[in-house]
């Protein structure tokens, strides 16, 4: 049985695109009963998010000193190495490439889920974006495997980061095609009441990030969209931490004239998620740059129709089934929030979006990366024969 290393420090508590990556790959990698023993290396207040799969991993706990990136950094460049070679693992597997190791002493297969830090400007701060364009770009280049999780994102590593496509393996990410369906009317109804939300909504799931999640450019659009339709009381839900930039975007909805209308959820909790896309009258996702985009996919598994950006991967992974728009142009997010407010509409897009969720299973994605797992290993062992 291989033994994996999974580096799962950039959780960030569990908030973060990695972590529902993590996520869902332990929970493929428990419903195939993949041939694998996973070794979680955690930051120490992280070990209760992992609880549910420990029956079938081994935990190594890493200081909580080790937080911060910086430190976060360092301790994957140093610490680690004796922590592989004393749990015996025979692949490290990274899953940001802002955490490569360099010249790992073992087989070390990477995940690079999108090339922001090349293609959106002020995506992070200086430090963060000179790590991404200049270090781990380099660090990419040694490792012993590459996956990406779009084929969009492989032809932005082979453009940045040298890397031709021929050496990526591209698996797609994957949704809990158990959790994500949906949902019986009675219980839309009764969460809605719970969660004090009666009026129809839009939702927009993403972390409250400026400028790169467009939110700015999605209020000017329901402006638009509320002048237009007086007779209408809708409202624009953003569920979300806050990230950089967030106080543009709470300063804009401060300034609209609907900001009554307007509501900031904060970070969204797992369990409620489906009854969130469930509930709404459309999801909308106008982000300027994706690696993948797993809400809109989320949204279209419960029956939601999705308006969505064809920027970065957006468009290859949302397909036909939903409804598309020019993510600079308010004006044109706005006419497709207007469409969405017809049944006949809605019922195009809910259909067309389930059928495109059906792609998506985490199973499959824990199947093919098990798959690179098993290759990454025998290449690795036959380099030292």
């Amino acid at each position: 049985m291989i033994r994996v290393a999974l580096s799962t420090t950039v959780a960030q508590r569990g908030r973060s695109g990695v972590a529902s990556y993590l996520f869902g790959l332990l929970d493929g990698f428990a419903a195939i009963d993949a041939p694998i023993k996973i070794i979680l290396l955690g930051l120490e207040d992280d070990h209760g998010l992992f609880t549910r799969w420990m029956d079938r991993c081994e935990w190594v706990t890493v200081d909580e000193s080790h937080r911060g990136a910086v430190r976060n950094i360092l301790w994957h460049q140093t610490a680690l190495r004796g922590v592989l070679r004393r749990t015996k693992a025979d692949v490290l597997h990274i899953p940001s490439y802002r955490r490569i190791v360099w010249k790992s002493p073992v087989p070390q297969l990477v995940t690079i889920h999108d090339c922001a830090a090349f293609a959106v400007k002020g995506k992070y701060d200086v430090a963060r974006m000179f790590y991404g364009q200049q270090v781990a770009r380099r660090l990419a280049r040694g490792a012993n495997a590459i996956t990406t999780v779009s084929q969009a994102t492989a032809a932005d590593v082979e453009r940045h980061f040298g890397i031709p496509q021929s050496n990526q393996t591209v698996i797609w990410n994957g949704i809990d095609q158990g959790r994500f369906h949906p949902q019986d009317t009675g219980e839309i109804t009764a969460f809605r009441s719970r969660v004090a939300q009666p009026a129809p909504y839009f939702l927009y799931l993403a972390r409250l990030e400026h400028p790169a999640k467009n939110h700015v450019r999605l209020i000017e659009a329901f402006e638009q969209f509320a002048a237009a339709h007086p007779d209408r009381d809708d409202h624009l839900l953003f569920g979300g931490a806050d990230w950089h930039g967030a106080e543009e975007i709470h300063a804009r909805i401060a300034a609209s004239p609907c900001q009554q209308r307007i509501r900031s959820l904060g970070f969204v909790d797992d369990t409620d998620l489906p009854l969130w896309y469930a509930g709404a009258t459309a999801m909308v996702y106008p982000s300027l740059f994706e690696g993948f985009g797993l809400p809109p996919v989320e949204a279209m598994a419960c029956d939601c129709p999705v308006i969505a950006s064809p920027r970065g991967s957006l468009a290859e992974v949302v397909g036909d089934g939903a409804r598309l728009i020019d993510p600079e142009s308010p004006a044109d997010i706005a006419t497709a929030v207007g469409e969405l407010t017809e049944p006949a509409q809605q019922a195009t897009w809910r259909e067309a979006g389930r059928a495109r969720a059906a792609l998506f299973d985490w199973r499959e994605s824990a199947r093919q990366l098990t798959q690179l797992y098993q290759r990454t290993a025998a290449a690795g062992r036959n380099a030292h024969v």
